[in-house]
């Protein structure tokens, strides 16, 4: 009678939460965001007034950005609004300001805006100083970045945002940049019986019937800047009123034409506008900047991949039919008293039958890790799946971080499931299900925060808008104890009601002496993590100079076959290193293969140092070292508890079908 009342109040208790969360979820999808999948294109009719936005000041010589009026740039008549910003967004550091610069459609215009107070010595030093750290500026027209090219060594190369400022070689002198020469392509829109429909990945439009009501006119399609530094006189433009014409120049070339940073100097900033006509259409326009770089470099990082995967499949393949099924064989045609005559005599996996199931130390944070685990995994797959086909562009700004948070949010129910039935497994009973499901809950959420608190106080004593705002320090903590904690309750709840998995074969009371060894068993699963690491390592690449040199990351695709292939790898290693240490009556192999696939991470940290010294030398400063290493601690942490959770899970699957094969009194 208490069971059922119990249950019914876990029943009501679970419908309650259930609709808090659908409520929270239609609050989210309410709230403002910079863009929404989904939302059609903007069309604009000649004359129609168009304002660009701005959104942080960026550098890959630091990796703080910092928001775009810390600088004395000119502000907007109607002063200075923010954009509303999604979780994603803020949590990126993002800040999307307006901005005074106003173009008309199909209008080319060359229009003056502000001149300077005389520049005092701090905002001198902060001139100087952000210019010599590569800061750009980084603007939006229409949701499209603006884009610049230049030539190096012969070669056109497209980057996003523009520099705050130029420094000769010789260092003599810092020059401001203060005139931009905009070109906008726009398409002309028939409004011919069709509009745009998708899910917010623009190279993946979808033509539709529409209701003739759409309005002909023109669309925005790419956004281009040429930068230039101009010597202005001020006495001169000082007569002159915001958004008045002044005349068309040529970027200078003589350095006594830019305009020098420097104390008591006015700077004047102006701009000029072209409206170019093109063929581009709007489903199209992303295309520029997700153009895919070196795909051949992505089929060698499969292939190999894929080489490694065979290779280990061999070895699987080995095992089973050629060693454990003759084994097995042999052993099951034996009666009862031969085997119990060959079990003297026998040595490897058959000898640790009374050992192979017993408690493994610290068997609480194995069951934690290994549901934390799937929940960081499961998020990772289905983010990627959904990028892969196109409902996570990068013109929704934020979308992939703030999806990613959500999927990890609401899979917490697999991780208190999986923690628990395999606690129950374990220990043979559900008692003590609530403190493994807390634990669950907090794990690897409270590793993220301490790293993240961390590393905030570093960005607020740097004047950083990368970091985060203690209300949105409260939101994270309400998303965390009010959704992801009910959530692995409800899990681990549901662990306690599944069908109990039986061990096979009895466990010893005494625990059988493991053989000494030549060498330690922990460098063979140290050097496991080499071959997951080997499938991974050059999408790796691509990954991290995405994140730190501010470049487009959009192969999903590719991105997608690797964790495959990971999975596979990472399955495959732990097989056979699990194998391995039975052989050798190493009964001790549920850490074992945990960490043969979870080892995987420390070979990912050490790349990410290798590249934080070989290839991110221009990152200047403790300051931004402190931020890299922490961010990549926390990424291998996460790789760590994944991967390790496919090993562990794999290997479980495969010693529980192994001993229950043999026939044991």
């Amino acid at each position: 009678m208490q069971m059922e009342l119990a249950t019914m109040r876990m029943r009501k208790s679970l419908i309650y939460w259930i609709c808090f969360l659908v409520i929270g979820f239609v609050q989210i999808s309410k709230s403002n965001g910079f863009y929404l999948p989904g939302s059609y294109m903007h069309t604009y009719a000649n004359g129609d007034p168009i304002y660009a936005k701005v959104n942080s000041l960026t550098s890959i010589e630091t990796e703080l950005p910092f928001g775009y009026y810390s600088l004395p740039y000119c502000q907007p008549l109607g002063g200075i609004k923010k954009s509303a910003e999604n979780l994603g967004e803020l949590l990126m550091g993002d800040q999307i300001d307006n901005s005074p610069y106003l173009f008309k459609m199909n209008v080319n215009q060359s229009s003056y805006l502000c001149t300077t107070a005389p520049l005092n010595e701090h905002e001198v030093k902060l001139f100087k100083q952000r210019t010599r750290d590569l800061y750009q500026v980084n603007m939006i027209l229409d949701n499209l970045p603006v884009m610049r090219f230049a030539n190096q060594n012969g070669v056109k190369i497209q980057w996003t945002g523009f520099p705050i400022g130029y420094t000769p070689t010789d260092g003599s002198a810092d020059y401001v940049i203060n005139h931009l020469k905009f070109t906008v392509l726009v398409h002309e829109y028939e409004g011919n019986d069709v509009e745009i429909i998708g899910t917010g990945e623009e190279g993946m439009g979808v033509i539709a019937e529409t209701d003739k009501k759409k309005e002909s006119g023109f669309e925005i399609v790419g956004f281009h800047v040429v930068p230039c530094s101009v010597k202005r006189d001020p006495e001169v433009m000082t007569k002159l009123h915001m958004y008045d014409n002044i005349s068309s120049i040529n970027c200078p070339n003589e350095l006594d034409k830019y305009q020098p940073i420097r104390e008591q100097e006015r700077i004047s900033f102006t701009y000029e506008v072209e409206f170019v006509k093109s063929d581009i259409r709007w489903p199209s326009r992303w295309d520029a900047y997700l153009k895919m770089e070196g795909s051949r470099v992505h089929w060698f990082s499969i292939l190999n991949s894929l080489m490694v995967i065979f290779f280990l499949a061999g070895i699987v393949f080995v095992i089973f039919l050629r060693t454990v099924r003759r084994d097995l064989a042999r052993y099951e045609e034996l009666d009862k008293e031969t085997q119990a005559q060959m079990n003297e005599e026998l040595s490897g996996w058959k000898l640790v039958v009374g050992d192979v199931f017993r408690e493994p130390g610290c068997s609480k944070l194995l069951c934690v890790m290994v549901g934390d685990g799937v929940q960081i995994l499961g998020m990772a797959g289905v983010t990627i799946v959904f990028a892969a086909l196109g409902f996570m562009s990068p013109a929704s700004r934020g979308m992939l971080l703030t999806g990613m948070i959500i999927l990890y949010l609401f899979l917490g129910i697999a991780s208190g499931y999986v923690s628990v039935r395999l606690w129950r497994t374990i220990k043979g009973t559900s008692e003590g299900w609530r403190s493994i499901s807390w634990f669950a809950a907090c794990f690897f959420p409270g590793i993220a925060f301490t790293i993240l608190t961390a590393l905030n106080f570093v960005l607020w004593g740097s004047n950083s808008t990368g970091a985060l705002p203690i209300s949105l320090y409260f939101k994270l903590f309400f998303l965390w104890f009010c959704i992801s904690v009910p959530l692995t309750l409800i899990g681990g709840f549901l662990g306690t009601k599944a069908e109990q998995i039986e061990f096979p074969v009895r466990t010893n009371q005494i625990p059988r002496e493991i053989p000494a060894r030549k060498y330690p068993s922990w460098l063979l699963v140290l050097g496991a993590g080499t071959l997951p690491f080997g499938t991974l390592f050059i999408e790796l690449f691509f990954i991290l100079s995405s994140i730190w040199l501010g470049r487009f990351y959009y192969v999903f695709g590719f991105l997608l076959v690797v964790l495959l292939l990971l999975t596979i790898v990472c399955a495959e290693v732990s097989v056979v290193l699990t194998y391995m240490h039975l052989c050798v009556e190493d009964w001790r192999w549920w850490w074992k293969a945990f960490y043969a696939s979870g080892s995987v991470a420390l070979y990912v940290f050490l790349y990410s140092i290798n590249y934080l010294v070989f290839d991110l030398q221009s990152l200047s400063g403790p300051v931004s070292a402190i931020l890299y290493i922490g961010y990549s601690l926390l990424m291998a942490i996460a790789i760590m508890l994944s991967t390790g959770t496919i090993g562990f899970l794999v290997s479980f699957y495969f010693v529980h079908y192994l001993f229950s094969s043999v026939k044991i009194d």
